[in-house]
């Protein structure tokens, strides 16, 4: 090669060097002398970062306080995976399939999940408690790693479920008393504000904010648990022997419309509510409404003894049975001729029942069903409580007066037939009823307390009186309610047995019910048991009224109510697990 070759090909690179170093001077000075203040000030220094640290939700407690936990946040962990790893090591299958197999999950949704190879951050399951994953960190999985979370957990399971409700993912209370007391429950989220390096580590020395979460406060139930216990197993019972469509019931304590216990089934689990189908997560003892049958006759026979149309010793003809009235046919179970309305509740006569009604008159016994609160929801702090129905006085026909003495055409839930019923025994004062009874910080500090409150009186205290007197015969021989008697107390009581209406007349399927109180002559407690579609039999004396006994016979000794005659073993029930 000669000289000039190699000078020109030395001048050349020195050329491109130049260039070279050229654009690059451009460059640099574009980027630090250009309009690029954001950009400038992110290679300067370091970025901000703003975290909000979500708050322990608070425990809830039964009504013998914190030795009793029935809901709380336990520590947990989210399991997590980086789909771009996976895929350029591709082992997304085999991963894929291990962790389908320690978390109990679809190896197809699994695959599903972490499918992405642009992405490098996938949710395989979240809020795991920490003794489940002990057998999937053993594994050492590739490309799967672990994120802190909290989760809300029920040790119970599905015990209280309609009562307890349940915190949906975004930390929000979605049902029972979790969505209701969610405000205090909650608590109030901390803010981290501070600056991170170019990979997001945190600079601790920068951390210019730093607010820390308020544990949510504690709220105390006026459910009893052993109580509570007892009922869910009765109700299980009900359901197998005389296979149900369901059943559901309530304990109150009549003078101060507390809630002792309160159960519907069919039931859910509160740790999987995703899975729960809706039927399951009714609270059917009061956001199901039907028609009541034969204990709407306690608002028929205390309208009329209130109003002194008649007297307990007042004679009717029952028809032998059969009594037209208005065109329409009225039936009794059984065919009797005279009775006294004391004699006609005890054994629960439609015919002397509607004949009562009609000595009032519409406006009379809308007035009283009003006064009851039937139609309207009682205020309980429990969210999907219904209203029933109950049409205007004005509305009514020619023979609606005496249907609705015998509960039909007319529609209840449970929670207002408890109502009707408690107000007799309490002297007529209808109280709200509630499942709160007090909300604390974690230090002892009270936050809210519930006090008994009256949101009416539609009997005078004469009338609850006779009342009570009359409704113990119901369980006495002769009675309707017989087996609904308890051991060493007198109980007061009314049976129903409610045709169920489909397509706008009546079928062969049943509502069977009884509630009822005790001890009869001080009333301390009220029960009502409601089974839905028995068979074969399907009477409330014979399906519900024994239901109501063994749940009873039970909880007195729990609730050391004293008798002369009871015993007093000590009553302690674990909840299912």
């Amino acid at each position: 090669m000669t000289d000039f070759g190699v000078r020109c090909r030395f001048a050349a690179g020195i050329l491109m060097l130049a260039l070279a170093l050229a654009g690059l001077g451009v460059r640099l000075g574009f980027l630090h002398l250009g309009a690029h203040a954001e950009v400038r000030a992110g290679l300067a220094g370091p970025r901000s970062m703003r975290q909000k640290i979500d708050a322990p939700r608070g425990t809830i407690y039964d009504c013998r306080g914190r030795r009793n936990i029935l809901a709380l946040d336990l520590a947990a962990k989210d399991v997590c995976a980086d789909p771009r790893f996976l895929a350029r090591s591709n082992i997304t299958q085999e991963v894929s399939a291990a962790l389908a197999s320690e978390l109990g999950l679809r190896a197809e949704a699994v695959r599903e999940a972490l499918g992405n190879p642009e992405r490098r951050f996938a949710y395989v399951r979240r809020y795991v408690p920490e003794d489940q994953l002990v057998a999937l960190r053993a594994r050492n999985l590739p490309g799967v790693f672990f994120e802190d979370s909290t989760v809300r957990f029920y040790p119970h399971l599905g015990f209280m479920c309609h009562v307890l409700g349940f915190v949906n993912y975004e930390r929000t209370g979605s049902a029972g008393v979790e969505q209701v007391m969610d405000r205090y429950l909650r608590g109030s989220p901390g803010i981290l504000e501070s600056q991170v390096d170019a990979f997001r580590h945190e600079l601790y020395t920068r951390r210019s904010r730093d607010i820390p979460a308020l544990r949510g406060a504690d709220v105390f139930l006026t459910v009893d648990q052993n109580v509570q216990y007892i009922v869910e197993r009765e109700l299980d019972a009900a359901v197998a022997e005389h296979r149900a469509r369901g059943a559901w019931a309530i304990m109150q304590r009549v003078r101060t419309g507390e809630i002792l216990a309160m159960a519907a089934r069919p039931a859910y689990d509160l740790n999987e509510f995703r899975t729960a189908e809706d039927v399951c997560r009714l609270n059917r003892a009061i956001g199901h409404v039907y028609e009541p049958g034969s204990t709407m006759k306690l608002v028929t026979f205390a309208a009329a003894l209130n109003e002194g149309t008649v007297s307990p010793e007042t004679i009717f003809d029952c028809e032998n049975g059969a009594w037209s009235h208005a065109g329409h046919v009225l039936h009794d179970f059984h065919a009797y001729g005279r009775l006294s309305v004391a004699d006609g509740l005890q054994k629960s006569s439609n015919i002397l029942a509607a004949k009562l009604a009609l000595t009032l008159g519409d406006r009379r016994l809308h007035a009283y069903l009003d006064a009851f609160n039937v139609g309207r929801p009682l205020g309980i702090d429990l969210p999907g409580e219904e209203g029933g129905l109950l049409l205007p006085a004005a509305r009514w026909s020619n023979v609606s007066a005496s249907r609705i003495a015998i509960g039909q055409g007319v529609a209840v839930t449970a929670l207002q037939m408890m109502g009707i019923l408690g107000a007799i025994a309490n002297n007529g004062f209808l109280m709200r009823p509630h499942v709160v009874a007090r909300v604390e910080q974690e230090e002892g500090l009270p936050l809210l307390r519930r006090e008994p409150q009256a949101i009416g009186r539609p009997i005078r205290p004469e009338t609850a009186a006779l009342m009570r007197r009359l409704l113990t015969r119901v369980t006495e021989e002769g009675g309707t309610g017989r087996r609904a008697r308890v051991e060493g107390y007198a109980v007061a009581g009314k049976t129903g047995t409610a045709q169920k209406a489909a397509g706008g007349r009546y079928i062969d399927k049943y509502v069977a019910s009884f509630v009822g109180f005790l001890p009869a002559n001080d009333p301390e407690i009220a029960l009502i048991v409601v089974v839905d579609e028995p068979e074969p039999e399907h009477t409330g004396g014979v399906v519900a009224a024994p239901v109501f006994a063994r749940i009873a016979a039970r909880a007195v000794r729990c609730l050391d109510m004293p008798s002369p005659a009871a015993d007093k073993t000590v009553c302690y029930a674990e909840p299912r697990r």
